[in-house]
């Protein structure tokens, strides 16, 4: 079956495409790109005035919780919140239970996303067996199997010798290893950032600098191997400035922020919101503006959510008990137009970089960009659109989040994977024609 979507604002990136374009869709594919393309036997859906027509956007840092924890969210339930985002791939983490550590559970997780039909799902492996941080796991086996990238999510790799051993393991198969930056012994049992805030509230602190110092180890081992360091969910201004000296000095380094880290400060906790209760933290306003800095002037490469769902029995005990985390699927795209778009703190051809092509590159995903030939992978966007976030409503299985009832801007029209339209929003006008 021919689609042809006409007339929309088509931007990508990497082909330096900004403007009024023509996109065929002939299968999965996508057949040809230009102006006045004319229809001959294709549905004819004629794009909104005002619409983005955007490469797939690729989530790189999700929680699909499947197995073992599908009271918080399941493979079907992640990917219709994705979806419902305007993502087309997410990569989800290996901390489920068991955790993803062999190839048999990569492949039930793609088996599980193959049957929910919607999003594509690029699994990462862990590092090390049981994310103990002892032994290396398989890392050809889990390539084979589909892995992308390794990581221990959620925790730090043990040591500096296992970093170095899997930075060394991970470069064969051409793959990067996704860190989450933490010192235990700095971290201790803290629960929010260590400053005024948290100590006006009697919560236990975590520094900046136990996220820092090993950012400065994994980017200094990576720079000794060769091989190449992701940092994940940056929050600190210390680790962004050990980032752009890493990229300085010709280190293979990347990194992601999230919505909430650019949007948020440790301000948010006031309340005991455990909805605001996420690892790293949220930290200072000068960290906020930071971020805000590294995605202006690149040294950021990406932007990813870390949805994290949890059960509400469980965010809904005392601060110091409550788990780290929150969703963010579907608050991704209103996040990033009312807080960067719209301020004019970075334009569109950037914002889809760090949302699609960015995270296709790091990963070596295909997709991130609108090729003739290439998978029909495309975001519809309606940058005007007034969304007010209703928790109660979101696709996700969990609905642990503190933009609850936030007015914003901006938000997927419809998503569309491989030809196939798998989500249309009902709330946007115009939407309707995507159906």
């Amino acid at each position: 079956m021919k689609t042809l979507l006409k007339g929309g604002r088509v931007i990508d990136p990497v082909a330096g495409r900004d403007g009024q374009f023509d996109v065929l869709i002939d299968g999965d594919r996508v057949a040809k790109i230009g102006k006045g393309i004319p229809a001959g036997d294709a549905r004819v859906i004629d794009v909104p005035a005002g619409f983005i027509v955007a490469p797939g956007l690729i989530d790189m840092h999700v929680h699909l919780r499947e197995p073992g924890q599908e009271h918080k969210e399941t493979i079907a339930t992640g990917l219709a919140s994705a979806v419902a985002g305007g993502f087309t791939a997410v990569a989800c983490m290996p901390n489920t239970s068991p955790v993803n550590d062999q190839a048999g559970i990569t492949q039930f997780i793609l088996k599980r996303a193959a049957e929910a039909g919607l999003a594509r799902v690029y699994p990462i492996g862990a590092v090390s067996i049981g994310s103990n941080g002892e032994q290396l796991t398989e890392i050809g086996d889990l390539r084979q199997a589909g892995c992308v990238a390794i990581t221990d999510d959620g925790k730090p790799v043990g040591t500096a010798l296992l970093m170095r051993r899997a930075l060394e393991y991970a470069s064969m198969f051409m793959m990067p290893v996704i860190e989450h930056c933490e010192d235990p012994s700095l971290k201790g049992d803290g629960v929010a950032h260590e400053g005024a805030v948290a100590s006006l509230l009697g919560l236990k602190g975590i520094p900046a600098c136990a996220e820092s110092i090993m950012a400065e180890r994994d980017i200094s081992l990576a720079e000794l191997t060769g091989g190449r360091v992701h940092i994940a969910h940056m929050s600190a201004r210390q680790t962004l400035r050990a980032v752009r000296d890493g990229k300085a000095r010709g280190v293979h380094v990347t990194c992601e922020v999230t919505p909430h880290h650019f949007t948020l400060t440790d301000e948010a906790i006031r309340g005991y919101d455990t909805n605001t209760k996420m690892n790293p933290p949220l930290r200072e306003e000068a960290d906020r503006q930071a971020m805000i800095d590294g995605l202006r002037d690149g040294t950021i490469d990406a932007i990813a959510t870390d949805h994290a769902p949890h059960h509400a029995d469980e965010k809904a005990l005392e601060f110091d008990k409550a788990p780290f985390g929150i969703v963010g699927l579907e608050t991704a795209i209103p996040l990033c137009v009312s807080r960067l778009i719209e301020p004019g703190l970075i334009d569109w051809p950037r914002l889809i970089d760090l949302l699609s092509a960015a995270p296709a590159r790091i990963l070596g995903l295909p997709g991130g960009t609108l090729a003739e030939g290439g998978p029909a992978d495309i975001t519809v966007i309606a940058p005007a659109a007034a969304v007010t976030v209703r928790a109660a409503a979101l696709r996700s299985k969990s609905k642990n989040t503190p933009f609850d009832g936030w007015a914003l801007k901006g938000a997927a029209a419809a998503t569309i994977v491989g030809g196939r339209v798998v989500f249309v929003n009902d709330a946007v006008a115009g939407a309707e024609r995507f159906q």
